[in-house]
Order: structure tokens, then sequence, then C-alpha cells
């Protein structure tokens, strides 16, 4: 009982810091979105267009362009405009269309049209393909029209249409893909990804970072004056990790709920899930506590604690999938419990796993957390004895 008012005394002091408040409630939400928003452009390729000729058949063509699946068309006034983008990595090609286009076409005439790229190793590959598709598909119709205007008569617009019309109506053979057993080891684009890792990050940053608290209330002589009364240290060290765990679990129910209602994120296996942000939050209270122990001032704390727990994220695979870094740096992230954590997330998100699959994540995670809940607890009730 005394562990728990303890606890809730420490919940309502932390409530009242404007800065912690703002670590919480505000930064993780705002590099969720920024960070969602960023890696959901991927899904789409943007492709700059400089449309020389104004005709219908040209028109077609930039229409059918911007409505193939996955491309998306910015229209640019000149060449320079649109070569300035591709440089500057805001569009993976740029489409010339002649200002002869149509022209060239309805007198039976070839027309090449340029497309450039950066020519750097891999990219705009996809885009390539599904542009040449488009212009392979306009030229169907095209030579249609051509092979009537010759054949039967007529004018080739009036030919073109009939072509065009003939075309959508055209029974048309599909290609389904389904992923089975999916073994792919990158979160999905988008808030499935930034919202997951940033969970973890932001638990153990802001974890880190309250062990500032620990630090003030041992100056303040708030312990002292505890033990003054029938208290015992291992009350207090109880009623210390009881806050730090309850304001970590409140911060990632919170990104949970946030990031389900408001950015549609899909949490997998919810009984999975549940019990790797209860492993995860054990991992956070542990390293607040250390935090406390361990650092002389709170500015130590505030400083040194979050630098640390942006480090960790970055070697564990809370800014990019560590399978994108050398094999030396992906083991070396494994060291620390954030890389354990994003693997469990990749296989209940990617693999649509369940508590069986990530057994082996959540043992490492659990003990991390003995590990880190072990050294606090020891080196906190040896500060309170001694003090």
């Amino acid at each position: 009982m005394t562990a728990l008012v303890l606890a809730w005394t420490e919940l309502r002091r932390a409530a009242r810091d404007r800065t912690f408040l703002f670590l919480v409630l505000f930064l993780p939400f705002m590099v969720i979105l920024l960070i969602g928003v960023t890696t959901s452009g991927f899904a789409q390729e943007r492709v700059a267009v400089v449309q020389g000729d104004r005709s219908t058949m040209a028109n077609a063509l930039v229409t059918e362009l911007d409505a193939a699946p996955g491309l998306q068309v910015v229209r640019v006034a000149d060449r320079a405009s649109g070569v300035q983008r591709l440089r500057s990595g805001e569009v993976t090609a740029v489409v010339l269309v002649p200002s002869d286009f149509s022209t060239t076409l309805e007198a039976g005439r070839s027309v090449v049209l340029p497309v450039l790229t950066t020519g750097a190793v891999g990219s705009g590959g996809s885009t390539l393909t599904t542009i040449r598709s488009v212009v392979a598909r306009q030229a169907a119709t095209v030579q249609a029209a051509a092979f009537a205007t010759e054949r039967v008569g007529g004018t080739f617009a009036q030919n073109r249409a009939r072509a065009v019309a003939l075309q959508r109506e055209a029974p048309v053979a599909g290609v389904s893909t389904v992923v089975v057993d999916s073994a792919s080891s990158y979160l999905p684009l988008g808030f499935s990804y930034s919202a997951p890792t940033m969970l973890v990050l932001f638990v153990f940053i802001n974890a880190t970072a309250g062990g500032a608290a620990i630090i003030q209330t041992r100056r303040f002589g708030i312990f002292s004056r505890a033990l003054a009364a029938p208290v015992r240290p291992r009350d207090l060290v109880l009623g210390e990790g009881l806050c730090y765990l309850a304001l970590a679990a409140a911060q990632a129910a919170l990104i949970v709920v946030v990031g389900a209602v408001v950015f549609g994120v899909g949490w997998g296996n919810p009984l999975a899930a549940a019990l790797l942000i209860g492993v995860w939050c054990l991992v956070g209270t542990g390293a607040g506590l250390v935090s406390g122990t361990l650092f002389h001032t709170p500015e130590q704390a505030s400083a040194i604690g979050p630098a640390v727990g942006i480090a960790f994220g970055m070697l564990g695979g809370c800014m990019w999938p560590l399978e994108i870094v050398p094999a030396g740096v992906r083991a070396a992230g494994h060291l620390t419990p954030h890389a354990w954590a994003v693997d469990a997330w990749v296989t209940l998100l990617s693999r649509g796993g369940g508590v069986g699959d990530i057994l082996g994540p959540l043992a490492v995670l659990a003990g991390f957390a003995v590990l880190l809940l072990g050294t606090a607890t020891l080196r906190l009730r040896r500060s309170l004895v001694t003090g």
C-alpha cells in the first residue's frame, strides 16, 4: 500500500512537469507523423511530365500515366524544371512529350518519347517499366487506328476513338499477387513503420530522461524524510518502479490508440502485441531507474540518457531497417534491446506472427528487463541505506 501511495505521488509530480509532458504527449506523435508521411510517399513514384503537345492524344497519354498504379504525375513547364526536380530527388523520371507527338503519329511515322533518369543503380527501374507499359498500350490504339484508316477508311481521330472504346471493352488478363507466409524482414511503410518503432524509441528515451526525477527526489531529501517515517527502503524502490512502469505503459497505450484511430495502424495479434508492449515497458522502467541511480545530477540524466536512447535506437533499427546495414552493424544492434523489440514487431506486422513466433525476442527482452531492474534495485537500495 505504501508503494502505491509513493507511486501516485511521483506520478502527480511528473504531471506538473511541462517538459516531460511535451516529451510524452507531443514529440512522439510529431515524429510518427513526419516519418509516416515520408515513408508513405514511397508507395508512389513521382514522374515529371513536360507536355509539349496539348492534343487529345497527348492528353490521353499523360492521363493514363497519372492513372497507372504506382505513378504520380507532376506537370512541369519545361525540360530544365524537370531536370532540376530530378536532380533534387523530387521525381524519379522526367517524361518529355514532343510538340509534334500527335501529328507525327497521325502521319504514320514513329515517335521517340524521351525519358530522363539519374542513371543511378536501381533508380526508377519500376517507374520505367510502368511508363513503357502505358506507352505500349497507347501505341496499340494508334496502330489499330492507322490500320483502320488505311484499310477501311474514315479519319484517324474517328478510328482511334473506336480503338480506344474497343480496348476498354476487350477482356484483360490480370495478375493477382497473394503473399503466403511472407518472410519479409521489413516493417510496412508509412505509419505502420513509424508508430511501432517510435513506441520502442520514446518509451526508452523518456524513461531514461525521467531518471532526473529520482536524482531530484534524492537531492531534496524526500527519500531521507520518507525513511524517517515507518517506510522501508524496498517500499521506496517499489514505488519508484511502479511510477516508471505506469508512465511507460501510459505512453505506449497512447501511441497504440492514436496510431490505430488516427493513423490507421494495425498492431497485429492483440495478445502478442500486448505481451511485447508489456515486456518493453519493463525494459523502459529498468532503464529509467538505472538512469536515476547512475547519474549524479538531473542535467546529466536529462542530457545523456536520451542521447544513449537515441544511439541505441539507431543501432537497433528504429530509424532504418537493420536489413540494409552491414552484418557487423546488425550484430552490434542486437546488443541493444531495441533491435529485439523491432524484430518482434516485424514478425507481428509483416509476417502475421503470433505469441509463439516472438517467444525468442520476448525472452531476450525479458532478460534485459531483469538485468536493468535488478541493477537499478540494488543501486537504489544501497543509496537509500547508505544515504
